[in-house]
């Protein structure tokens, strides 16, 4: 007998029809409070050795329809290890056709990033002296909203900020984190050792607990897009959005970095704050520098494909990075992984991955180390 459950962290998806393992009809479920959706994560049982296929029935009304083309989803037998699988999208139908070789199978639109997993990455880091843990305030369901600060603050200390996963589905932006936090906290890292000589991080892994565990794609318990709500955030709609704009007005900010998926350009690549009214020469020279050092140290980063300008038009200044960097006058860069596969590097049988991401936030250190002298 077929079965599918999503009772579980971050499981979402509606289901149809399940009668018949070659013809499994599911909808994408909307983010509990808004009708944002192109996140799935769900668990099939009773499936081995069967050819599953499986049709996502409302695919063509997902937030980012564009984002199927050349698209593969993720499937795991364990929630560890993750695998492409053959997907193609027709006529507003994403359709996934795989024979599993167990009985219990778990797809997901792209590789998990576990509630526990997070708490875990939090536990362990608090174990460095360089980590402190603290809690910046509670969430709408009343999660903890947590800050890693990594180094010790002196004067004359830069202060760099890096948040993540603002929108909860794009979860390669908390692998990415996890790879910073890990360089930075590991005492044989070269590269993060010279970076805590002279800069303290301010570390927010996870900005939206709630939605990653309700299985939201960009929204919070509160139904708010946290990435349009810097210029105007309140407890009562964005608390994490508001408790870490106050905890940046306690700090200062010299370098700012926004974590994020891109669900239609297969590429790596930043976007910086150039829309901005207030955008200063010197911004655009730490830019410059920084996209080229990345370039030279990272072959998974590149700066042919991106945003265009006025990506955003009016809604540019409630932006974080934009916000940030009008507010502090400092470098502040959106940095986007693809949901599918990078087009210079590709792997096929993962895809872009949670492994990859992480190594891609280890290598940016290496970018930051060469402009961190420059930033003020």
């Amino acid at each position: 007998m077929l079965t599918l459950s999503t009772a579980f962290d971050s499981g979402a998806i509606e289901v149809i029809d399940l009668s018949d393992h070659a013809n499994i009809r599911l909808n994408l479920r909307a983010d509990n409070a808004s009708a944002f959706k192109q996140w799935f994560h769900f668990r099939l049982a009773g499936t081995a050795f069967r050819e599953c296929v499986v049709h996502i029935e409302n695919a063509g009304q997902s937030a980012y329809p564009g984002g199927w083309d050349g698209y593969s989803a993720r499937a795991s037998y364990d929630g560890v290890e993750w695998f492409c699988v053959p997907t193609e999208y027709e006529n507003g139908v994403l359709t996934i056709r795989h024979q599993p070789q167990r009985d219990v199978i778990y797809y997901a639109y792209f590789e998990p990033y576990s509630w526990e997993r997070h708490l875990q990455m939090l536990g362990h880091a608090q174990y460095s002296p360089d980590c402190v843990v603290r809690e910046l305030g509670q969430t709408v369901d009343g999660r903890p909203l947590d800050m890693l600060r990594i180094g010790t603050p002196e004067t004359g200390k830069r202060k760099v900020w890096i948040i993540a996963r603002q929108h909860p589905g794009e979860t390669m932006a908390e692998w990415c984190a996890e790879g910073v936090i890990g360089s930075l906290l590991d005492p044989q890292h070269a590269v993060g050792r010279a970076l805590l000589n002279k800069a303290v991080f301010y570390v927010v892994p996870n900005m939206n607990p709630d939605g990653a565990v309700r299985g939201n794609l960009r929204t919070n318990a509160a139904g708010t897009n946290l990435n349009r709500a810097w210029q105007t955030p309140s407890m009562e709609t964005s608390p994490e959005v508001f408790l870490v704009r106050q905890a940046m007005e306690e700090t200062g900010v010299d370098a700012f970095f926004d974590m994020h998926g891109d669900e239609s350009i297969p590429h790596n690549f930043v976007a910086g704050c150039d829309d901005n009214p207030s955008f200063s020469e010197h911004q655009r020279e730490l830019e410059e520098a920084f996209k080229r050092l990345w370039v030279a140290v990272s072959p998974d980063f590149q700066t042919e494909y991106g945003y265009g300008p006025s990506q955003f038009g009016p809604e540019t200044l409630t932006l974080a990075t934009n916000w940030v960097g009008d507010r502090f006058g400092c470098l502040a860069f959106t940095l986007e992984m693809p949901f599918k596969d990078t087009a210079n590097h590709p792997e096929p049988d993962v895809g872009w991955n949670g492994e990859r991401s992480l190594q891609l936030g280890a290598s940016m250190l290496t970018a930051l180390n060469g402009v961190i002298d420059r930033l003020r």
